[in-house]
């Protein structure tokens, strides 16, 4: 079969292999970690908290306020790393993440939901948030979307 496009798959960005990368590196981490399950727990928020720390600028805030309004939120979510960025999850499952605009070049920050969340609205529903400021009113938006995400 012959085509007559002619444009290339380029493949993976640059981001998106640092990307899948860090998550590598992340996962043979929390692998090789001993101690309790307290343990690993309280360092993969360590992780997390680092990561945030690391941001730049906008990022960090966003990230920051992001996380405290989660974790009030559902404290039943587990902040883990996910590719790299914050993430959140239940029962080993990722439910909601953060992804900084400077890491993948992109002109604003995102709030993520998988499919775990429990956001269901008839036949489509938004699952990502682009986020360029989290006011107070985005922090109440956040916390009910992260209260509906876990039922």
């Amino acid at each position: 079969m012959s085509s007559t496009d002619n444009t290339t798959h380029q493949g993976f960005t640059a981001e998106e292999l640092a990307a899948m990368k860090d998550h590598a590196t992340a996962l043979k981490k929390e692998a090789s970690r001993g101690g309790s399950k307290a343990e690993k727990a309280a360092q993969a928020v360590q992780d997390v908290l680092e990561k945030i720390a690391a941001m730049q600028g906008a990022d960090r805030v966003m990230a920051e306020r992001v996380h405290a309004v989660v974790t009030a939120t559902a404290p039943q979510l587990a902040p883990k790393l996910w590719y790299g960025m914050p993430a959140y999850a239940l029962d080993g499952k990722i439910v909601c993440f953060f992804q900084c605009a400077e890491k993948f070049k992109a002109r604003y920050a995102t709030l993520g939901f998988s499919d775990q969340a429990q956001l269901d609205d008839g036949p489509m529903w938004a699952a990502g948030f682009a986020l360029t400021e989290v006011t107070g009113e985005v922090e109440a938006r956040i916390a009910d979307l992260v209260k509906r995400a876990v039922g």
